[in-house]
């Protein structure tokens, strides 16, 4: 099993959380690292960008996958193909509140290229969550 750490639309109750066939840990999981999280292009995608030590710890939720989910989420992030996301581990822990060594265990992200970035409009970030209401502002649009 790959665990893989979802911080946008892949997490439950989001446009794609079916493609997510993995299995939930209890609990929400927080990046031990600052990275900055954005709002970007016309589809208000969640951007992750490989910038440690930028914006904020992330918080998410935590998934045990097989290799076939696995490469189902890499299919949809677009992962191969340039200007999407880039699969990399990066530490998480459960909580924000714990120490930042405390529990802390690697797991796959998806991060959004720095191309796809520069190409896009940002319409907001950094942030600390990829919420809701992030996701309506996609929805309700005309």
């Amino acid at each position: 099993m790959h665990p893989v750490f979802v911080y946008g639309t892949l997490k439950q109750g989001f446009r794609n959380h079916a493609v997510n066939r993995g299995v939930r840990r209890p609990g929400r999981f927080t990046t031990v690292q600052p990275l900055p999280l954005y709002i970007v292009g016309e589809r208000f995608l969640p951007w992750l960008l490989n910038r440690p030590g930028q914006g904020g710890p992330v918080r998410g939720e935590l998934y045990d996958c097989t290799t076939s989910a696995l490469g189902e989420m890499d299919s949809l992030e677009g992962v191969g193909t340039p200007g999407w996301y880039e699969r990399h581990l990066v530490w998480v822990r459960l909580g924000p509140d714990q120490p930042a060594g405390a529990n802390a265990l690697l797991a796959w992200v998806y991060f959004g290229s720095e191309l796809g970035f520069s190409r896009a409009p940002c319409h907001g970030g950094p942030i600390p969550e990829y919420t809701q209401a992030h996701e309506q502002a996609f929805l309700a649009r005309p």
